[in-house]
């Protein structure tokens, strides 16, 4: 088989043509032949290709990046054959284009059967490094050369090492090889047989290699193993640091092996006795013990009562008084408290503890120290649509409700009178311990005038002094009482004529007899018209009847002078 001077050997033919070029005697142009160094002249050889038909091929030529071949004359070389006679008689040879052609030959199969090649980095060009193939040059992406980002690859240069070739394209003369691929098989293959070989439940040793927030990645000799941060001891850790640290060799646990992923999963913790074993004997409840807070959060703070033991303390059992504080305006990280055992559960390894519980109840301590029926004197602190919040002594407050800030008044007219901050008096009317709660009153600072009524009954006549005239009637004061009343424009005389409230002025005293007196719903009715009305009959009972001829302006003439004379 041969090829003409202008034919380039295809890929399919390439192969055949090599065969059959050291095979024919008669050198091919296009092939790769053997030849004999005949001379060494400076820095070229004299190559004899057969026929009588010399080249010359720079020395040069036959070193390069793992390989120096010293030539002498007599050795017997392969070239390729590029023309048979050039303008000076002579044959165009080159060394490196017979290793290129041998090399794409033996790397195209490679690619094909997925097999590693092996090769030599040279050099470094943008974006990676210039890796030499025994003759064929291929590039070598920077993320290619390692697993881990490489910084210095001097010592990976001038040494033959396996490669894996990710792309080939012989048109345009472009092979991309990985250096990587061939690592992460290795270490693929190595972590296999490693995890292989352990056990869960086994006690293995390991070296620290790295340190991260949640834990730390142990060496178990070829294989990284986890260890979490919540495995490294009983207790609460709060860094990986406070346990191990990088470089340290350790004793540890194989927890959990992941066969698919080569997941370790490492534990200290496990190798020493478990504290929650035997826990609700040693922490019964209601029992008060001594611990120090190891961690505070918005819900709670947590509290070491001894090395891996630790109870919450939640938001609610913190204080009796401070419902809407963060915990941590209560207590402090490191501070020592004194708790009390409100739950244990050892299957969730949770412990309930309370803080307030080992102080007295404040609602508890006012209760013995302020006797219902007690003046107690406090700050206003708020002001609702039902009452008065007073701030009261151990930090507790009390509520005036709107019924018992006056007697007399409207409660929605009488708390307008208070503001925040103002300092008041009151009585205590109840405290409910459970509920936390005491009432008070401002208005019993004062005796109850339906208690002390005296002589004030139904039936009775009193003397009123007007206290305020409105349209619809006006406002009196029992003299001598602390009652007020209000008398109805109709109750205001007997004649209609005479029920007009102008008829009166503030500070006027006027008589009027008690229609109505109800203690308990805290009632009275009071009506001149009643009063009026009884006089009359009263006159006409002791000075006679229209009938006989006097007339009624006559007797009651006569009926106030009698009571004149009286008086």
């Amino acid at each position: 088989m041969s090829v003409s001077a202008h034919q380039a050997p295809s890929r399919e033919d390439f192969a055949a043509l090599l065969e059959e070029s050291f095979s024919h005697a008669e050198p091919v142009e296009g092939s790769v032949v053997k030849g004999r160094v005949v001379a060494i002249e400076k820095d070229v050889a004299v190559i004899d290709i057969g026929l009588k038909t010399e080249g010359r091929v720079a020395l040069k030529e036959f070193v390069g990046p793992g390989r120096d071949q010293s030539l002498e004359v007599g050795d017997e070389v392969e070239v390729y054959l590029e023309r048979i006679e050039n303008a000076l008689g002579e044959a165009v040879i080159s060394r490196d284009k017979a290793r290129r052609e041998e090399s794409w030959v033996k790397l195209e199969k490679a690619f094909e059967d997925n097999e590693k090649v092996t090769g030599i980095i040279f050099n470094q060009v943008k974006g990676g490094y210039t890796v030499d193939l025994d003759g064929a040059v291929a590039f070598l992406p920077r993320s290619q050369v390692d697993i881990r980002p490489v910084r210095d690859v001097t010592p990976l240069m001038g040494v033959p090492q396996p490669f894996q070739i990710l792309k080939m394209d012989r048109r345009r003369g472009n092979i991309v090889v990985s250096r990587r691929t061939v690592l992460e098989e290795t270490r693929a293959e190595a972590r296999s047989e490693l995890v292989a070989n352990l056990e869960e439940g086994q006690v293995v040793e390991g070296v620290v290699k790295n340190i991260t927030e949640y834990g730390a990645f142990v060496d178990l000799g070829g294989i990284d193993g986890l260890l979490h941060v919540t495995d490294m001891a009983w207790r609460r850790v709060n860094h990986p640091t406070d346990v191990v640290s990088i470089g340290q060799t350790v004793k540890v646990k194989i927890i959990k092996i992941n066969h698919e992923t080569h997941r370790i999963s490492l534990g200290i913790k496990q190798l020493l006795a478990d504290p929650w074993e035997g826990i609700a004997g040693r922490y019964p409840v209601n029992a008060r013990f001594k611990g120090r807070v190891t961690n505070i959060t918005d819900y709670g703070a947590f509290v070491e009562l001894e090395p891996g033991i630790e109870g919450l303390i939640h938001v609610s059992e913190m204080s009796w008084t401070k419902k809407n504080v963060h915990p941590g305006k209560i207590v402090s990280t490191s501070q020592e408290v004194e708790v009390q055992i409100l739950e244990v559960d050892p299957v969730k390894r949770r412990i309930s503890l309370g803080l307030k519980q080992t102080l007295q109840n404040p609602w508890d301590a006012f209760a013995e120290k302020f006797p219902i029926g007690s003046v107690v004197e406090g700050e206003v602190k708020n002001k609702t649509e039902f009452g008065l919040f007073i701030g009261l002594d151990g930090d507790v407050d009390g509520m005036v409700h709107l019924s018992d800030l006056d007697w007399n008044r409207p409660g929605e007219q009488v708390i307008e009178e208070f503001k925040k901050g103002d300092v008041v008096r009151a009585v205590v009317l109840d405290v409910d311990v459970e509920k936390e709660r005491i009432s008070l009153g401002i208005k019993q600072l004062e005796g109850d005038p339906f208690a002390d009524a005296g002589d004030v009954k139904k039936g009775a006549v009193v003397t009123c002094e007007v206290v305020e005239v409105k349209d619809s009637g006006i406002e009196v004061k029992i003299v001598d009482t602390d009652m007020t009343a209000f008398i109805r424009r109709a109750e205001l005389a007997r004649d209609r004529s005479e029920q007009r409230p102008e008829r009166f002025a503030p500070g006027e005293k006027v008589d009027a007899r008690v229609v109505q007196f109800d203690r308990k719903a805290r009632r009275i009715q009071l009506s001149i018209k009643a009063l009026e009305v009884a006089e009359e009959k009263e006159a006409i009972a002791q000075y006679g009847s229209t009938d006989s001829g006097a007339s009624l302006g006559d007797i009651l003439g006569a009926a106030l002078k009698r009571a004149n004379e009286k008086k």
